[in-house]
């Protein structure tokens, strides 16, 4: 959290959103998406203008219903520099409150004038409009604010519901200097938003008062000083003091709902989760109007409950202001106690008034809270993954067992697979069974054939939901499979609901609710709440689909671009391996390149990022790696023109902002050059790992190369080592993926990489699996890429070489030596071959060369002949004229040889050339 002046808050990273850059951590989720919202809305951070409302209703219900509680909130801050605000359900203020009285005439309007809107989509990030966005108590500091004018203040808002629908119809919000923050604060918002919704609820209707009037002049809560006709002496909500939790009045309410169902007079018995006994009594009232209800009250043993005012428990005590805020009005004393009326329970007991309503309409309420509850759930249940599986998984779960006993979720093969389904009735696949009990009495999961007149086809066909209320009068279900469907019907399942999931305008499936152990149909309510879990768990699925899709394609073309084989080469025995990120297809690669003189490289390589763009270009990198490398380029000249080509194409894809490219970030390498004969190898690397050097003794090195800057950045230097390996060791090159994760410190990874490799005696294919079982996380969030090399070594006997001065009488002795050398190698029939071309190679050496020069055969794989001068001039092949008597000495070796080439060197040039051991 960073501060700026009177700023509090997250104010750099405010400002680094403003700018566009990405936010790592230090700002809250509902704030960071409150910042979105207001930026994609065009909202300005020094905004001073909010739409004002002359239209709004100073004498609403809402406000009759919060005046004593403003009023009281006031008096308890009388003094300080609190603030309380009462908006509507749009983000109009209707009231204001504050504890200095002079605040309001040094506040501009906005601050102190009812009417100003402070929905979202106009002020911002504020108390108010966020409350009205999240629908739940929030909490906004300093610079958290998406305007100037507010960063100076800190306030704690909560929505106000209307008990009976669950809309909100208000907010209250309190507004302080930062300093007056206190742990009891949300606390006693919340208490007093709650006896705004309290009284609310009493003047919801005449129909209401008339029955709690009934009530009350009955005189069944005349206790503790409340006669008849005075208001409840102890409601729900302040029995809560006595130690009734939020979580304990709701399963009250919920039970004395069921009461409120019968006009009977009940008893039940509740029992809480502490272990605490509540008697609900269940009467039925009439108003003198002749309107019947019921009324349910609590009984519990207890000590008498205090005083009817929310206490705050402080520590320091609370912020400024009074100990207590009243939530209603205030009861007469003990002293001007009523005597208690007959029937009032003993002393000792504390009773209180749960609900008192009509049967129909208490059903109602309830069955629309839970409506709104499950909606609420649903919205962080579903999708919680880019798997279009769990995505269906995950509905069926919250639809059991609030909405339907049992579940079954259908959806094209192509659907899994990322694709569009051109039919979805002709291959659909069972992907999720689920009910209440195990033994679900459905098809299992699998392929599964639906037949025309089913409710599932019909659903399919129109793409509108079906309600099937009995499903024994649904004759083509039953006809599709009379035995199946009598089971199902056996079990007590009588109801259906089958609807489609759409999403985008793509058919992805259909989502089947069943009902069986409530006796009554599923009706039109139930059918609009299936038809919304099944909205958001379709859209999740068609994202889960269109990630598969682009994760599928990704990989496969991560696939196509990496090496389908090594080449034919004795210098390593190589074995490799490379996982996809769990997330994601990134850029990693590898590659094993052939060199001449029996060399060869070793490659791996990253590009940032993941996706199709960062597999196209690691193609596009090894494509040119591989290039370079046939040049014969040193290591850090091959990364210096890497990174030339990264910087080219990085401006090339970035410099044109309508193209919509996000461009290349940049890529990591490390490049090896292995040469048997010598067992030296050289390397460079760009920002890459080092490689891990297992000794043939089981000792795990780690070579310090120089780091050299990753490729993309362009006019930074690279350097090589060069390191004599030991006969018999192994050389491994990883990716970052492999090492870093973020359940694990660097070193305890690189500790685990390097006793997972002190096992000489194990193969490379052997050794790479071992890697990745012991080393690899769990769950990568990054590509890996391994290659692990084995180096072997080219005999001493099987190279010999031969110094020559630049004297052309030499060259026929040359000939001789080499044409014994193959005589003692067995190869007598490339004798003619290589004299030729030793003769053709060592006089354009001693004609246009300097010294030294050298010539050098390898018997490997190959025949090679390699002669090499200090010059940095190479020959070029030709087609000489008829009428020139030379030229023609390259064009022999190329038809003579299986390959040929140049390479450059630190003292000048190798031409060398390959024979086929089988040429002959």
């Amino acid at each position: 959290m960073g501060a700026t002046g009177e700023q509090i808050g997250p104010a750099r990273s405010r400002e680094r959103f403003l700018v566009g850059e990405p936010i790592a951590d230090g700002v809250r989720s509902p704030i960071l998406n409150s910042w979105q919202r207001c930026q994609s809305l065009g909202l300005s951070p020094d905004q001073t203008d909010l739409p004002y409302r002359d239209d709004f209703d100073p004498d609403s219900r809402l406000v009759h219903a919060a005046q004593p509680v403003l009023d009281q909130l006031a008096s308890r801050f009388a003094g300080s520099q609190m603030n309380v605000s009462l908006a509507d359900g749009n983000g109009t203020v209707l009231q204001r409150r504050f504890g200095e009285p002079t605040l309001a005439r040094s506040l501009p309007p906005i601050q102190s004038v009812p009417g100003f809107v402070f929905a979202e989509r106009f002020a911002g990030t504020n108390g108010i409009g966020l409350a009205l966005a999240e629908r739940h108590l929030v909490q906004v500091y300093g610079a958290e604010h998406f305007a100037q004018r507010s960063q100076s203040n800190a306030c704690s808002a909560i929505p106000i519901r209307d008990q009976l629908s669950g809309h909100i119809v208000g907010v209250l919000c309190f507004g302080y200097p930062h300093g007056y923050e206190h742990p009891a604060l949300p606390v006693l918002v919340r208490r007093a938003a709650e006896s705004i919704e309290r009284r609310l609820m009493e003047q919801r209707s005449a129909r209401e008062r008339a029955l709690l009037r009934a009530y009350l002049d009955a005189g069944h809560l005349a206790v503790n000083g409340a006669g008849p006709g005075e208001g409840p002496a102890i409601g729900l909500e302040e029995l809560g003091d006595s130690g009734l939790d939020l979580h304990d009045q709701m399963i009250l309410k919920e039970k004395a709902t069921e009461l409120i169902s019968s006009t009977q007079r009940t008893a039940v018995e509740v029992f809480l989760p502490h272990g605490r006994g509540v008697t609900l009594m269940s009467s039925p009232v009439t108003s003198l109007s002749g309107v019947e209800g019921v009324v349910v009250e609590a009984v519990f043993t207890g000590e008498p409950p205090p005083a009817h005012h929310l206490s705050v428990a402080t520590g320091a005590g609370p912020p400024h202001g009074a100990q207590h805020v009243a939530t209603h009005e205030t009861p007469p004393g003990p002293s001007e106690a009523h005597p208690p009326a007959p029937g009032a329970p003993a002393p000792g007991k504390v009773r209180g008034l749960v609900l008192v309503g009509e049967p129909e309409v208490g059903k109602y309420a309830v069955a629309a809270r839970r409506r709104l509850e499950l909606l609420a759930e649903a919205s962080t249940r579903i999708g919680t993954t880019l798997d279009v599986t769990r995505t269906a998984w995950e509905l069926a779960e919250t639809a059991v067992p609030r909405l339907a006993d049992y579940v079954t979720v259908d959806v094209p093969e192509a659907v899994l697979r990322g694709e569009e389904s051109a039919d979805p009735r002709s291959e659909l696949y069972r992907a999720v069974v689920h009910g209440i009990r195990e033994d679900c009495p459905f098809y299992p999961v699998g392929r599964v054939e639906l037949r025309s007149g089913t409710p599932h086809m019909r659903c399919l066909d129109s793409g509108q939901a079906v309600l099937a209320p009995d499903l024994r009068e649904a004759v083509g279900w039953i006809d599709q499979e009379p035995e199946h469907a009598r089971g199902i019907l056996d079990r007590g399942v009588h109801s259906l609901i089958s609807v489609p999931l759409l999403a985008r305008g793509v058919l992805l499936g259909i989502a089947s609710f069943y009902r069986s152990e409530d006796p009554a149909p599923f009706g039109e309510d139930d059918s609009w709440l299936a038809q919304e879990l099944a909205a958001r768990a379709a859209l999740c699925i068609d994202n889960a689909r269109r990630y598969t899709r682009e994760h599928t394609l990704a990989l496969a073309l991560q696939e196509s671009l990496l090496p389908q084989g090594m080449p034919d080469q004795g210098a390593v025995e190589v074995a490799h391996r490379y996982l996809p990120a769990e997330s994601g297809v990134g850029g990693d690669w590898f590659d094993v390149i052939s060199l001449s003189g029996t060399r060869v490289a070793l490659l791996v390589g990253d590009v940032v990022g993941h996706g199709l763009h960062a597999a196209a270009t690691m193609g596009r990198l090894r494509t040119a790696a591989r290039n370079f490398a046939e040049l014969e380029l040193a290591p850090d000249e091959l990364l210096t023109h890497l990174d030339n080509l990264l910087v080219r194409l990085d401006r090339e894809e970035g410099g044109d902002n309508d193209s919509g490219s996000t461009g290349i970030v940049g890529a990591t390498c490390l490049y090896a050059v292995y040469d048997p004969t010598s067992r030296l190898c050289t390397m460079a690397r760009a920002g890459h790992p080092p490689p891990a050097l297992v000794h043939p003794d089981g000792r795990v090195t780690f070579p310090e190369l120089p780091a050299g800057p990753p490729l993309g950045l362009g006019g930074l230097p690279f350097e090589t080592a060069e390191i004599e390996l030991p006969e018999g060791s192994t050389l491994v090159l990883y990716t970052d993926g492999l090492i870093e994760d973020r359940e694990r410190d660097l070193d305890v990874a690189l500790d685990q990489l390097s006793r997972t490799l002190a096992r000489p005696d194990r193969s490379p294919e052997d050794t790479c699996q071992a890697v990745i079982d012991a080393v690899a996380p769990e769950h990568p969030a990054d590509d890996i890429a391994l290659l692990v090399a084995r180096t072997r070594t080219v005999p001493a006997d099987r190279i010999a070489t031969w110094n020559v001065t630049a004297d052309p009488s030499l060259v026929a002795g040359v000939r001789a030596a080499a044409t014994r050398q193959l005589a003692d190698w067995g190869l007598d029939e490339l004798a003619f071959a290589a004299e030729l071309m030793l003769s053709e190679l060592v006089t354009n050496a001693v004609r246009y060369g300097t010294e030294p020069i050298q010539v050098r055969l390898v018997h490997d794989r190959s025949l090679i002949c390699e002669v090499s001068d200090g010059s940095s001039t190479a020959p070029h092949l030709r087609r000489a004229a008829s009428t020139e008597e030379g030229g023609r000495g390259l064009f022999l070796v190329a038809q003579l040889a299986h390959a040929w080439g140049t390479r450059y060197t630190t003292h000048g040039k190798v031409i060398w050339a390959e024979c086929a051991l089988d040429a002959a």
